[in-house]
């Protein structure tokens, strides 16, 4: 058992009740119509918490909808996952709020939260109603996909969502930078003849706005954080007594811009994978807290949106599934503890959010919990994913670490088939 919560790693039986955990049953109370499971060998954690996921529902169903994305938030051992709001239409109003948790309800499985847009129809011209959202069950609110570059409006947002206790995601790039950009500005790129993201375009929103977060006192979060040069801001912020957080993803954490090489359309991601030097300096701010927690982004695409040109394809990863044998490598060769990688995915991201309860293994906490075979290996297929898309570098390759199965609230979510 893992729970960060409470400082545990040690070995001991689990008892759970009517949707909650209730420590290990002394000897001899253990009633004869329980279910009794063998773990031997596995990991029990808190069930993990995703802060950034697409699952293109209203609007672009074919790529992955709520149903598909659930189950496949439920293989990859998540609990809660919340939902960008780059939607088709955008999620700026109470309205679609409203339907995509009533979608999510009838599907049932992993909790869905819904986040808003900073701006109407993510244009970056007009503040969406943060309060009409607050009032619909939104907790945070970004335009993923585009930087808000406006500096009066990022510092009217700021001001206008610390009102309503909600916290404000930035996808930090500054678009004049990067226009035409297909991947990290480097020896690598020039080498493949394609324009380059430099790093200067993540850093320079990352400083600006946690200027604007120091004048406001407002929660602000960075999305998918890929630069090395951004990460003395953070840590200073933090210093500081700001309330500002950041996550880092799964593949900014494995991979490189060499993955492009050959022109690799599943390596092609915004922020772009970066070089060596900035991944090892991701994962050791993860390490040491600077980086909060890890977020999926979760970008799944047809087909036909990523076999195609380098030039024409769309950004992105699919990554729910492929999350934990991708992150299990850096625990295996020392660059992250177990400990620290569960608290990532659990603890550590609940307290970014508003609201949030942070999960445990505590006695009397809900059951959403998360078990592990960290050794059983396994291949990522078309087959075997239970996403609409398969657009993920590690399609066909032997992955170490699978989720086994996933509870939330008392429930199996997710049982994984023994053939997978």
């Amino acid at each position: 058992m893992i729970d960060p919560a409470r400082s545990v790693d040690r070995v001991q039986d689990l008892w759970i009740e009517h949707g909650r955990i209730l420590g290990a049953p002394q000897q001899g109370q253990v009633p004869e119509s329980a279910e009794i499971m063998d773990l031997t060998g596995h990991w029990i954690t808190p069930g993990f918490i995703d802060l950034h996921t697409h699952l293109r529902e209203p609007g672009q169903e074919y790529k992955e909808d709520i149903a598909s994305g659930l189950r496949a938030a439920a293989a990859g051992g998540f609990t809660t996952i919340c939902t960008m709001a780059n939607t088709r239409p955008v999620n700026d109003n109470k309205s679609i709020t409203l339907a995509m948790k009533e979608r999510a309800r009838e599907v049932g499985g992993t909790r869905m939260i819904p986040f808003g847009a900073i701006t109407r129809g993510l244009r970056g011209e007009e503040l969406a109603d943060m309060g009409e959202l607050r009032e619909a069950g939104v907790p945070a609110i970004s335009d993923d996909g585009r930087c808000v570059t406006d500096s009066a409006l990022m510092l009217r947002a700021l001001e206008y969502a610390s009102n309503f206790d909600m916290l404000v995601i930035q996808h930090c790039e500054d678009h004049c930078l990067t226009q035409g950009a297909q991947m990290h500005d480097g020896p690598t790129a020039h080498r493949l003849g394609l324009r380059g993201w430099p790093r200067e375009a993540e850093d320079i929103i990352v400083a600006r706005d946690i200027i604007l977060a120091g004048r406001t006192r407002s929660r602000y979060h960075v999305a998918h954080i890929s630069s090395k040069g951004s990460l003395p801001w953070i840590k200073e912020a933090k210093d500081r007594g700001l309330r500002v957080t950041a996550e880092v993803t799964p593949h900014h954490l494995a991979l490189t811009d060499a993955a492009v090489v050959g022109y690799n359309t599943f390596c092609k991601v915004n922020p772009p994978l970066r070089e060596e030097q900035d991944r090892a300096a991701l994962v050791q701010a993860l390490q040491d807290g600077t980086i909060d927690c890890i977020a999926t982004d979760h970008a799944p695409h047809s087909s036909m949106e990523k076999e195609c040109e380098f030039e024409q394809a769309s950004v992105g990863i699919n990554g729910l599934e492929t999350a934990l044998g991708t992150l299990l490598a850096l625990v295996r060769n020392g660059e992250l503890s177990a400990t620290r990688l569960v608290e990532a995915l659990t603890t550590s991201a609940a307290r970014c959010l508003p609201d949030l309860p942070a999960p445990s293994l505590a006695d009397g906490a809900p059951a959403d919990l998360t078990v592990i075979a960290p050794d059983l290996e396994w291949s990522p297929t078309k087959n075997t994913l239970r996403s609409r898309s398969h657009n993920t570098p590690w399609l066909d390759q032997r992955l170490r670490g699978v989720v086994t199965r996933t509870m939330v609230g008392g429930n199996w979510a997710h049982i994984r088939p023994d053939h997978d």
